[in-house]
């Protein structure tokens, strides 16, 4: 059971947040209520590269994500060779081959992995991970 209050902010809820997508408030109260958010260098990534249409390059993008990262208090975790067993996990359970309706891509399962490892809820967009035993 994930920790109360305690969230991964997953890829899909960081582009929301800075394209002002309708989850957009939601997503920031659950964010300033919450007690401890964390989210990795791979979803800060890969929101980047979301957004560098937005904003013109994938620097300015990824300055924009870091930004909103600080100001909400989100930390960006550590990987290390220690998530590897619950990366192989998420793939093997709910990869795109590994005939699982939630199909989970690359980024996805690092968020997947962040958020058992460290024993948080998902805060994400969409329907992949509500598949999962997070969801």
């Amino acid at each position: 059971m994930a920790a109360a209050g305690s969230w991964y902010v997953e890829t899909s809820a960081i582009v929301a947040v800075l394209k002002n997508e309708p989850e957009r408030e939601d997503f920031i109260d659950k964010i300033e209520q919450s007690s401890y958010c964390i989210t990795s260098p791979v979803s800060a990534f890969e929101a980047s590269i979301a957004l560098t249409e937005m904003v013109g390059s994938c620097s300015a993008a990824l300055s924009e994500v870091l930004r909103f990262l600080q100001i909400a208090k989100v930390t960006i975790g550590e990987i290390g060779e220690d998530l590897l067993p619950e990366l192989a996990l998420a793939r093997d359970r709910y990869g795109k081959d590994s005939g699982h309706p939630a199909r989970l891509n690359l980024g996805d399962c690092f968020s997947y992995a962040v958020a058992k490892q460290r024993d948080v809820s998902l805060l994400y967009k969409g329907d992949d991970f509500a598949l999962t035993d997070l969801g």
